[in-house]
């Protein structure tokens, strides 16, 4: 028996595990390498239907490189990449959106003096008439967008009013549910939150957590732990290109987190350093062995 819900729930059969445990895309020791550089090497994802993944890690840290093999710009050059346990090696963008794998970037690529339905619907726009002389459905198109924005929550009072004039919490609202509407079952958010506002964040992060609870697999990218740590399930912390950290919520705490994240055995591995500048305190700076986290890989995907 199958959901009606297209997109988010799949066949499910007595001779498989539920759709929750089975993962939509997994990647197993994967890496990335461009000539003699290797961005990416021996990282292990797993992101399942209804649960946030996030990814963090500082500049560099290969961040854009993972978006990059997930949503199918560049292939990987080690290890595997499945989906839907099928291992996949996608050539185009085109491809990874035939499998349900959207990606939101941080530019949103929306055209800010277009309204918001046009934008919406850019691209895919539905038409109505006979060949040759079918034209734009607008009407219907603008009370789709509507439906579908009320759905995730986004009352907008003009569907006509230019994209450009929304906050910049409001369009990454409307660059998610315009991922839901076409189908997608994995969302990938690079960064939404990194040039929002305190309250503007809390309004991207609302709607990351209903994308969850729509069944959709979320990989939450960014490099604030404060705001990975509200809605996810797992985290994956990437240093120079390689795993550092890989638990679930209930096997790290956000300070835990947030040292990771923030290079903490780096720091502690300065404090004789930094105890030769007057005016800082090292008594009051950690020990190179306090910042260590539990690294977890078998439990990867669990609450």
């Amino acid at each position: 028996m199958t959901s009606n819900e297209t997109g988010t729930h799949g066949a499910v059969l007595t001779d498989t595990p539920p759709e929750g445990d089975r993962p939509l895309v997994e990647l197993r020791s994967a890496g990335k390498s461009y000539g003699n550089i290797r961005a990416l090497h021996g990282v292990d994802l797993t992101v399942h239907p209804g649960r946030v993944t996030c990814v963090l890690g500082d500049n560099g840290a290969g961040k854009s490189t993972l978006i990059k093999i997930i949503s199918g710009l560049h292939q990987h050059t080690e290890g595997e990449f499945l989906v839907d346990g099928e291992p996949v090696r996608f050539s185009t963008p085109r491809e990874a959106l035939d499998k349900g794998i959207a990606t939101v970037y941080q530019d949103l690529a929306v055209v800010p003096l277009m309204p918001v339905w046009r934008n919406f619907f850019l691209g895919s726009e539905m038409t109505k008439g006979p060949w040759p002389v079918r034209r734009l459905d607008i009407e219907k198109m603008k009370k789709t967008a509507d439906e579908e924005l009320r759905n995730m929550g986004i009352v907008l009072d003009d569907m006509e009013q230019p994209i450009g004039t929304l906050s910049g919490g409001q369009r990454q609202c409307v660059a998610i549910a315009r991922a839901v509407y076409f189908g997608a079952r994995v969302l990938i958010l690079d960064e939404p939150t990194a040039a929002l506002g305190v309250k503007q964040s809390g309004v991207v992060l609302k709607y990351i957590a209903a994308a969850r609870e729509k069944g959709l697999g979320v990989i939450f990218i960014t490099h604030n732990p404060h705001h990975a740590y509200m809605v996810g399930d797992h985290f994956s912390v990437l240093r120079l290109g390689t795993m550092e950290l890989s638990a679930s919520r209930s096997e790290v705490s956000l300070e835990e987190l947030t040292n990771h994240m923030a290079g903490g055995t780096e720091l502690a591995s300065l404090k004789h350093e930094l105890a030769q500048v007057r005016g800082v305190d090292v008594e009051e700076l950690p020990e190179e062995g306090d910042l260590t986290a539990p690294v977890a890989t078998s439990s990867e995907g669990k609450s």
